[in-house]
């Protein structure tokens, strides 16, 4: 299996794509920003319609798109409602652009396919150097900012004594997490990564309870979802993008039956 290149790549970005499904999903799960995650997931598709139409590339579409509208979302304001209706607003402004784009380009439903569900075992040497690039940038954000987003993130009550530091960080975080989305979005697709950011770090928090290890375990799940669902489809011909997703549902359940025991046995 290991003697094609592209599968040599497909585990390579695996590697990445778990870091940063991680550190980001762990803050996903505490902001309780899932559903914001499913729209920059739409936006994102939205985005690299727009690429493709303009003429530029995918990913600058889709950089684009969620950086902007995780921009104005945070700009919003932090009340949960009128946060979930500016979502609400941008999500079917987005989607709506996004089949705009791709009906007045040339690329139809294949290239629309590739957007929504990615195709990680059809990477190159190219698409690796640039996920790989952007996820230590990333990264490198993420470990600078850690101690005031950690704080911002697990003390909400804190945080509420510093509207304007809770604001500031909050938009920080709607950027990288649209930086997040935007950079794997390519390589496993935009439905996918949602499931990669959320998913993974719901179950980790009911086997720990300290951050820590709540990005070790969120790591590991992230990491044997993608290489085991890659080596199940590499031996079935089936899309690596079901059995992810198959394997993180499981992990979840898992997590939930642990918890559902412990509560009983207490």
């Amino acid at each position: 299996m290991l003697e094609y290149n592209f599968m040599r790549y497909a585990f390579i970005a695996g590697i990445f794509i778990a870091l940063i499904c991680a550190f980001m999903g762990v803050f996903v799960v505490a902001r309780q920003t899932s559903f914001f995650t499913h729209t920059l997931s739409e936006i994102g598709f939205s985005g690299a319609s727009f690429g493709v139409f303009a003429g530029i590339s995918p990913l600058l579409g889709m950089l684009l798109f969620t950086c902007t509208s995780g921009l104005l979302i945070g700009l919003s304001g932090e009340k949960v409602g009128r946060r979930e209706a500016s979502i609400s607003v941008f999500s079917g402004l987005f989607l709506g652009l996004g089949i705009l784009f791709l009906s007045l380009s040339e690329k139809q439903s294949n290239y629309a396919t590739s957007i929504l569900f990615g195709s990680i075992v059809g990477i190159d040497k190219t698409n690796l150097i640039t996920l790989v690039l952007l996820s230590i940038v990333l990264l490198i954000v993420v470990a600078l900012l850690f101690r005031p987003l950690a704080y911002n993130s697990f003390d909400a009550q804190g945080a509420e004594y510093n509207q304007r530091f809770n604001q500031l960080i909050s938009i920080t975080f709607l950027v990288l997490l649209a930086l997040t989305i935007s950079i794997t979005a390519q390589i496993v697709g935009s439905l996918l990564i949602f499931v990669l950011l959320t998913i993974p770090a719901q179950a980790a928090k009911y086997f720990v309870h300290s951050l820590n290890k709540m990005i070790s375990l969120t790591f590991i799940f992230v990491l044997v979802g993608v290489w085991l669902g890659l080596y199940l489809s590499f031996l079935t011909d089936w899309p690596v993008s079901f059995f992810i997703t198959v394997i993180e549902a499981l992990l979840y359940g898992s997590a939930i039956s642990k918890q559902k025991i412990t509560t009983a046995h207490n």
